[in-house]
Formats: structure tokens, C-alpha cells, sequence
């Protein structure tokens, strides 16, 4: 049950509550001619989720993504093994799980995007305006490993992988293909040749982006396809997509995972990956990892969430939904560290290698580590298409939830304009960010595409965001008062350690995590090569377009706020469900409360 101003009235779906109207405002005498008018001006349904899993699976889509598969099993296994999930669930109790809560329920109370959601707290609307741009820059370079894995499984359809040989016209004289020599100093496999000379044929640096890769642009072209039909009419019809879309990978795992344990020497890589070593919890970067895994892989701070949390009924159980989804996300993550590392100890049985030098992050993981496991086993391209149809998989439906949250914010923010529009925006945004993501995949586009991941949407701009995203709601909306909207819809109050994790924990987590990485921060390089100081200058350009307009915002906000200091600040603090219900349409199923604290 929601509530509008004074009057109380029964409203079943935030649809129903936007055309809830305070009688007093009736007025009998009015023209018709009005009403049609401001009939005309109401802008076309924003759509909501229709089956009773298409949130949950919607969630579980965008959180599982790469990083469980490629990057987790990596850290585990170099941080302690099974030591490693004390540091890595403190963080997720701590701030993992408080802040996905805290999001898809922000965007549920509110039912508009990343951007209208801070008419909540008016002067933190940087933090939504920084998430945009965040959002824009992740759109574009993440959607090229989903280039690179549907580049891979075109060419896994074959009788013989074409990364299993040194036979082709790429190759070189130093390619090795035989994995059990002992000395390969001065080779190079014929996996990495394939790479690097075939995929990429990479140049030498930032400044030689050399030509542009076309069987590379019509991957990249198919993915934005992909995306595009995926969210083109509405989450109605991205509510179907993700039925297949989140549960394929699951399937991929299974298979993979119980051909990896019946390998020879696949006990040896289980047992490295599992087996506790405490000592290095006394190293600082253990727990750095742990940190910024959590904050990476739940893909906290985009506004996605928010968007997704946006289009469910006001009266879902959010809270409910939040804890499964966190539970499968890290669940789904040990489970693929077993897939990985079952791999990794019968490589490591071949080559008569430790287990340790072979364990690899990552692009390294995905393109150069499994390709090159599968060309020991039988029927081997039928396991490199089963790998990189996961793969393929596992990003695309991330993306597309990026996406759908980029779109929605703008779509909230610009209704008139935009709703109508939808399909052609969508597909405008598409367009846009392909044409700037062939800058990846040039010659020298893997150097650009490095750029991006390091600076545009690294771990401090989204630690940054979350910061303020969290002090924004807990210490100026208030805590409590959020509880109690948050009571209104789902019927009950949530355990009250998540609300001391919004005050305390999780912002200390943020702020010391944020510090280290400033402080830990070096030149960024690519294997040998170090970038030159003016890609370093673009890359900070793109990390600092985000961060900037969070205080940009504020004293924007501060300068054109009409009054005296005190008066500028109970606006900039004051919640448009404070104001008269005629400037509130978006929060009116809010209810009646009090002034924002000063």
C-alpha cells in the first residue's frame, strides 16, 4: 500500500500509483479541453517486469558475468586458496550485499532510473550523472571480449582448431605446438601466435593503431546485434531473453565441469585451488582483491541495478531478491573455480609444469590458458565452442544490462522526448558506441582497449561513486527513513545490520579500498611495452570525466540555488517527495514524511 500526501489510497503497481490523484485537486469545473491536453502530455508507459522470475533472472544475468569465471578462481588461488574467502565474504557481508540491497531497492521505492532517482537527494545527482558516463565508457570496451569470444568460436567450427598447429601462413619459425618441452624460452605457442598474429595482429604500441581489423568490426558489429534485439522492445521482452540467456551458461559449466574433473592431474589444480594458506592473510593486497572483486563482479555503482530495480512492482519482496541473487553470484564463482582449475592441474600434467605458473587471469585465462587446454583433449573443437559460447554468454547479458541501465536513466530523465522514441534511441546508442569501440579493434586496438579497462571504469572511479552513493542515502536522505520506505514495500523490516553497514562499514570499506588503490597506482603497461605519457593523459581525461561531476554537480547546484546559505541548502537537501504532490508525480506512491534532515 502506498501513500499520497494526506490521503491514503490502495495502489497495486507504481503504474497505478503515478495516476493516483489527491481528490482536493479535482476540479470539477475543468475543461475538457485541459484534461485532453494534459492527457496529450503524458508520456507512454515506462513497461514493467511480467513473470515472476524476471528480475531475479534479469539480476543474476548482469552479476554473473567474466569476472566470475576468469578472474575469481585466478585471485583465489594466488591469495591463500581456501583463505581467501575469509577476507573475500567479510567484504561481501560487509558491503557486497548492502550495497546491491541498497540499489535495486533505491530503484524500486522510486521507479525511474539511475538519474531520477536522486530527486531523493537533489544535490547528489553527480553520483547519477557520474554512473551515466561510467556506464557509457563500459559500454563500449566491454562488449569487445564478447568480439573476441565470438572471433574464437567462428574459428573453433572445424575439424582442427586453427590455434592447435604452427602450420599457418601467421605462424612464425619460433611457434611451438608440442606442450611437454621442458625449454621454451625463445618459443612462442602456437596459441599465443594465433592471438597475436592472427587475431590482433598487433602492432607495437599506443601510437601504431595500424589497420582496422574487419573480421574483428563484424564480430563487434554481431555483438551490438545481439544487445540491441535483446532490449529493443521493452524489459517485457528482456524479462524472455535472460530466461535462456542467464541459464546457458549454468549448462556450459555443468558439462565443462565434469569433463575437467575426469582429466588426468585435475585433482592437483582442485587441491591448489582449495587448500587454505593463512599466512597470506597477512598481506594488505589479499584483501585489496578480495575488495575489489566484490565491487567488480556485482557491478555496483553503474546505476544498472537501480534500472533494473526500477521496473519491478513497488510491493516486491527486493530484499528477498537481493540476498538469492548475492548467494547464487558467489556461489556460481567457487563453482567456476573448480571448471578452471581442473583445467589448469591437467595442463599442468602435461606440460610437467606447476600448477602455480600456470594459473592465469583474465583475457590471458580465456583466450590463451583454455585454448590452449583444449588441444590436448579428443573432439577438441567441440569443448573450444562449448567454452566460448559460455563465454560469449556470460557477457552478453551484462552488457545488455549496462545498457538497459545507460538507456533508462536518459529514457526517466527525458520521457516526453524519449519513450517515444525508444527503439530508435536504443538502436542510436548502439550505433554510437560501436563506431567509437572500433578504436579497439585496430591493429593496435588491444592497447586501447587496455587504456579503457584501466582508466575509464576502473575499480577507483566505482569505489569513488559508491562512496558517495552510500553517504548520499544513509547519512543525508537518512537510514531510517529509508527503512521505513523501505517497510512500506515489502511489508516488513529488513534485519537491521544492513542498515549499520549503509552508515559505517561499507563506506570505510569504500574509503579504504579507494586509498589503497590511489596509493598502490602505477604507469599502466602491457606485458613489456609501458604506455607513453600522453595515453596516460587520455586515460586519466576518461577516468576524471566521471569522477569531476559528483562535486561539479554539487556547486553547480549551489550557484544557480536561489536564498541564503541555509536557505540553498534545505533545497539542494530537500526530497521532491517533500514538495506539494503536484511537483511529485514520480514519487507518489512515497507517502507523507518528514522534512530532510539539515
Amino acid at each position: 500500500m502506498g501513500k499520497t500526501g494526506k490521503n491514503t489510497v490502495d495502489l497495486n503497481s507504481p503504474t497505478e500509483v503515478k495516476q493516483a490523484v489527491a481528490f482536493e485537486e479535482l476540479d470539477p469545473a475543468a475543461q475538457p479541453a485541459d484534461a485532453e491536453e494534459k492527457k496529450k502530455e503524458e508520456p507512454p508507459d515506462r513497461g514493467s517486469w511480467k513473470g515472476k522470475f524476471d528480475f531475479l533472472l534479469s539480476c543474476v544475468g548482469y552479476a554473473i558475468g567474466l569476472g566470475n569465471v576468469w578472474r575469481f578462481p585466478y585471485l583465489c588461488g594466488k591469495n591463500g586458496g581456501g583463505a581467501f574467502l575469509i577476507p573475500y565474504f567479510l567484504t561481501l557481508v560487509f558491503a557486497g550485499i548492502p550495497l546491491f540491497f541498497l540499489e535495486t531497492s533505491l530503484g524500486q521505492f522510486t521507479s525511474v532510473g539511475g538519474l531520477g532517482v536522486w530527486r531523493l537527494m537533489p544535490m547528489m545527482k553527480g553520483v547519477g550523472l557520474a554512473s551515466v558516463v561510467l556506464s557509457f565508457w563500459l559500454n563500449i570496451y566491454y562488449i569487445i571480449i564478447i568480439a573476441w569470444a565470438l572471433y574464437y568460436l567462428f574459428n573453433s567450427f572445424g575439424s582442427e582448431l586453427p590455434w592447435q598447429s604452427c602450420d599457418n601462413p601467421w605462424n612464425t619459425e619460433k611457434c611451438f605446438c608440442n606442450y611437454s618441452l621442458t625449454d621454451t624460452t625463445n618459443l612462442t605457442s602456437a596459441v599465443t601466435e594465433f592471438w597475436e598474429r592472427n587475431m590482433h595482429q598487433l602492432t607495437d604500441g599506443l601510437e601504431e593503431p595500424g589497420e582496422v581489423r574487419w573480421p574483428l568490426v563484424g564480430t563487434l558489429a554481431l555483438a551490438w546485434v545481439l544487445v540491441y534485439f535483446s532490449i529493443w522492445k521493452g524489459v517485457e521482452w528482456t524479462g524472455k531473453v535472460v530466461y535462456f540467456s542467464a541459464t546457458y551458461p549454468y549448462v556450459m559449466l555443468f558439462i565443462l565441469f565434469f569433463r575437467g574433473v575426469t582429466l588426468p592431474g585435475a585433482v592437483d589444480g582442485i587441491l591448489f585451488y582449495i587448500t587454505p594458506d593463512f599466512n597470506k592473510l597477512t598481506r594488505s593486497e589479499v584483501w585489496l582483491d578480495a575488495a575489489t572483486q566484490i565491487f567488480f563482479s556485482y557491478g555496483l555503482g553503474l546505476g544498472s541495478l537501480i534500472a533494473l530495480g526500477s521496473y519491478n512492482t513497488y510491493n516486491n519482496d527486493v530484499y528477498r531478491d537481493s540476498i538469492i541473487v548475492c548467494i547464487i553470484n558467489s556461489c556460481t564463482s567457487m563453482f567456476a573455480g573448480f571448471v578452471i582449475f581442473s583445467i589448469v592441474g591437467f595442463m599442468s600434467h602435461i606440460t610437467k609444469k606447476p600448477v602455480k605458473e600456470l594459473a592465469a587471469s583474465g583475457p590471458g585465462l580465456a583466450f590463451l590458458a583454455y585454448p590452449q587446454a583444449v588441444t590436448q583433449l579428443p573432439m577438441s573443437s567441440l569443448w573450444a565452442i562449448l567454452f566460448f559460447s559460455m563465454l560469449m554468454m556470460l557477457g552478453l547479458d551484462s552488457q545488455f544490462c549496462t545498457v538497459e541501465g545507460f538507456v533508462t536513466a536518459l529514457m526517466d530523465e527525458y520521457p516526453l522526448v524519449l519513450r517515444k522514441r525508444k527503439k530508435i534511441f536504443i538502436l542510436l546508442v548502439c550505433l554510437v558506441s560501436f563506431v567509437i569501440g572500433i578504436s579497439n579493434v585496430t591493429q593496435g586496438g588491444l592497447y586501447v582497449f587496455k587504456l579503457f579497462d584501466y582508466y575509464s571504469a576502473s575499480g577507483m572511479c566505482l569505489l569513488y561513486l559508491v562512496f558517495f552513493e552510500t553517504v548520499s542515502i544513509s547519512w543525508f536522505y537518512g537510514a531510517d527513513r529509508f527503512y521505513d520506505n523501505i517497510e512500506d514495500m515489502i511489508g516488513y523490516r529488513p534485519c537491521g545490520w544492513w542498515k549499520l553497514c549503509w552508515k559505517f562499514f561499507t563506506p570505510l570499506i569504500c574509503l579504504g579500498v579507494f586509498t589503497f588503490s590511489a596509493v598502490e597506482m602505477t604507469p599502466l603497461t602491457l606485458g613489456k611495452y609501458v604506455y607513453p605519457l600522453w595515453g596516460q593523459v587520455i586515460g586519466w581525461f576518461m577516468a576524471l570525466s566521471s569522477m569531476i561531476l559528483v562535486p561539479g554537480y554539487f556547486l553547480f547546484m549551489f550557484c544557480v540555488t536561489k536564498g541564503n546559505i541555509k536557505q540553498r541548502w534545505r533545497k539542494m537537501t530537500t526530497s521532491s517527495e517533500d514538495q506539494k504532490p503536484s511537483e511529485r508525480e514520480e514519487f507518489g506512491h512515497a507517502g507523507g514524511v518528514g522534512e530532510a534532515p539539515v
